[in-house]
């Protein structure tokens, strides 16, 4: 039982801090400048959309208003069998530089996208979703970084808005901080393990097309783009805003979909874990061990309950507490000064139960599909 408690113990604390703090002073140590110069060349935002009529106006006017040439922008955006009124409000947005596919029955994120670039003609890809506004300079900062003939696939920076919605900002969104630290740090260093699905933009002529069925495009795209020699970079001056999910249900279903898409990737992608990958070690480190830290905090709870003495004891009541504290914030209770900390260990919680179920989807076969 000690042998299982300190092995347990050592893969969450590697996952959650070993792995970032190998970055961090790996970032100070070998560092890869990006060479960014303002640039234009001709762009296409793609995007695929299902059943959007309420987040759709408010994006066609963020889109119409990016600080982009005109002439070197071109727009595409593929309605996924929408029933709503998204068709209605496409057929009148659309023009010359502004194209809509109207596919009769859903496909999938991945076979709408796919439809999208059999279109486009843009040198450059840019890849966003309905939701999230993009900064007027967002476009322009991000096709900076392909001034550096390295680079073949730019991120840009995802902020969230402060909560309006009772989820607190103390919990995802200092998850969401956490996570863009480690994907700027890989970015700085070489290359980072996936890009900000809101907003990211790739070479033309490094793109392949996507599986059917893929939940995770903004993690499987940059990857071929790194087997192809080329770079995928973090930008911090290429912002989108968002809002934290309406209901915590909500973020928790977004958070299974997106771990099993992870595991999708190793059926998809089974080169990932061989030495064709250049990011093979980054890869595992930053995708894969966080699906496997709810085993280890089994293990930790198991074995420490079984032992109960010393510093097996305090790691029990530890997780008691951290389990309680999360539950009442589950349930709103008012804690006072523990707000903040109740909020982060429900979120804790939500991630690793939501990795937990995503492992039962990958070993039954369920899939995760792409709903609103």
């Amino acid at each position: 039982m000690r042998l299982l408690f300190w092995f347990s113990a050592c893969f969450v604390l590697f996952a959650y801090g070993g792995y970032p703090l190998y970055l961090y002073f790996r970032v100070r140590l070998t560092p890869r400048p990006i060479r960014r110069a303002s640039i234009f060349p001709s762009v296409t935002i793609v995007m695929a959309v299902y059943n959007e009529e309420e987040n759709l106006p408010s994006k066609l006017l963020n889109l119409a208003a990016l600080d982009y040439p005109p002439d070197c922008l071109e727009i595409i955006i593929v309605s996924d069998g929408s029933r709503d009124q998204t068709n209605r409000i496409l057929g009148e947005w659309q023009n010359s530089r502004r194209q809509a596919v109207i596919l009769p029955r859903n496909l999938g994120k991945a076979g709408a996208l796919n439809y999208g670039l059999a279109e486009a003609d843009g040198e450059i890809i840019c890849f966003t979703d309905a939701r999230q506004t993009i900064a007027s300079d967002g476009l322009k900062n991000l096709v900076a970084n392909f001034a550096d003939p390295s680079v073949g696939c730019a991120s840009g920076e995802l902020v969230i808005r402060e909560d309006r919605s009772g989820l607190s900002s103390s919990g995802v969104g200092l998850y969401w901080r956490f996570e863009k630290h480690i994907r700027n740090w890989e970015g700085m260093t070489g290359s980072t393990v996936g890009a900000t699905g809101a907003f990211y933009a790739v070479r033309r002529d490094l793109l392949l097309p996507l599986p059917t069925g893929t939940i995770l495009d903004d993690v499987y795209i940059p990857l071929q783009v790194v087997r192809q020699g080329k770079r995928v970079v973090f930008d911090t001056e290429a912002l989108a805003w968002d809002d934290l999910a309406p209901r915590l249900q909500q973020e928790f279903r977004r958070k299974v979909r997106t771990l099993a898409g992870n595991y999708q990737l190793l059926q998809l992608a089974p080169w990932l874990l061989t030495r064709s990958n250049p990011l093979r070690i980054q890869f595992v480190c930053h995708k894969l061990l966080r699906l496997l830290v709810p085993f280890a905090l089994l293990g930790i709870f198991v074995s420490a309950s079984c032992i109960r003495q010393g510093v097996y004891e305090l790691a029990f009541i530890l997780q008691i507490v951290l389990y309680g504290l999360a539950t009442l914030s589950a349930m709103r209770a008012k804690v006072g000064f523990l707000s903040r900390l109740s909020n982060i260990s429900l979120t804790f919680l939500m991630m690793n139960t939501a990795a937990a179920l995503a492992f039962i989807y990958f070993i039954t076969g369920k899939k995760a599909v792409w709903v609103r």
